[in-house]
């Protein structure tokens, strides 16, 4: 892995609002400021409604932003025609959680592999079929399903069809979204070890949509952790058990389950519930789950510092704990 690899899109102070009743405003995404580097991968984690699902349909531009940019390559795709926004997808594919939901049932697999390439006249209409079974071979499926519908395959299955879908038109960055939480935890695996040897041979920039923290540091390069809209810690996937700082990163670390765990540790929850996305506190979103909560925290919203090469926090606290310890050297 390259020590400088090239960026391939940057999203800067994305907000995203949508009107709610009684004249209220929902904020999903509050100044969201990501790095996406090709053959690496961004981990986006949360809980349900933190608002990672509405940010990465803004990178594909299924949604616009309220306001801020996404630039792809240095150029704002926010602002793109009907038309350069078709052209432009071509370099950006999406995995949805349920393939089967995003496929037509009537097609076969054949002409849904197929289908995005047929859109971009890339492929004339004698070489679908051996172009669905290179395909195929390319995410350790038979070539004999091709004949198939979606609904004669297991759900890991039609996810590696998904893939090969997503990946036909050798886009540069793929978007999984969820892409394996409807799955058993054995299929999940393979279906990541799939992920990762594809990105290697592509050298291509994922983004991984996730709410579970112990899948995601297993292969994420960076890990944004999100909660109400917000990003309160970036770190290095392979840092998040050892370094992670901000409380509610390590609640979610806390929560993890796993049968390799220590079985004297007791798993950890996260008391009381977030609060709707309708009413965010004034200041820091966490306060009302946060041990450390100060009456600067209820009144100011911390912003992200760098504490480490690669390692973002927005925290009151962590940042009084780091100044106490330099103070006392």
């Amino acid at each position: 892995m390259s020590e400088n690899p090239e960026i391939v899109m940057q999203a800067k102070h994305i907000v995203k609002q949508f009107p709610a009743s009684h004249g209220r405003t929902l904020t999903a995404c509050n100044d969201i400021n990501l790095t996406m580097y090709k053959g690496r991968t961004l981990g986006i984690v949360g809980e349900s409604g933190c608002g990672k699902s509405t940010f990465v349909r803004m990178v594909i531009s299924l949604d616009q932003p309220t306001s801020g940019e996404i630039l792809y390559h240095g150029k704002n795709i926010t602002g793109l025609s009907k038309k350069e926004t078709w052209e432009n997808r071509q370099n950006l594919q999406m995995v949805f959680q349920d393939p089967l939901a995003s496929f037509n049932p009537k097609m076969k697999i054949g002409d849904i592999l197929t289908e995005p390439l047929m859109n971009y006249k890339k492929i004339k209409r004698s070489e679908r079929n051996a172009k669905a079974r290179e395909l195929l071979r390319m995410v350790e499926l038979p070539e004999d399903f091709v004949d198939r519908y979606p609904h004669n395959m297991s759900g890991g299955q039609r996810q590696r069809i998904s893939i090969a879908r997503a990946l036909s038109l050798e886009p540069e960055i793929l978007v999984c979204d969820e892409a394996t939480s409807a799955l058993d935890v054995s299929v999940q695996e393979s279906v990541i070890e799939l992920l990762v040897r594809l990105q290697k041979e592509k050298n291509i920039c994922m983004i991984f949509i996730c709410h579970d923290l112990a899948l995601i540091r297993s292969f994420a390069h960076q890990i944004a952790v999100m909660y109400l809209g917000h990003i309160v810690e970036t770190i290095p996937g392979e840092d998040v058990s050892s370094h992670a700082v901000h409380p509610y990163t390590k609640a979610l670390v806390g929560a993890q389950f796993s049968v390799h765990m220590d079985p004297t540790k007791k798993i950890e929850s996260i008391e009381s519930e977030a609060p709707s996305p309708l009413d965010v506190p004034v200041g820091c979103p966490f306060q009302n789950r946060c041990e450390h909560c100060t009456e600067k925290c209820k009144k100011e919203m911390p912003k992200l510092k760098e504490i480490a090469p690669g390692h973002e926090v927005a925290c009151f606290y962590v940042e009084s704990m780091q100044n106490q310890a330099e103070g006392g050297r």
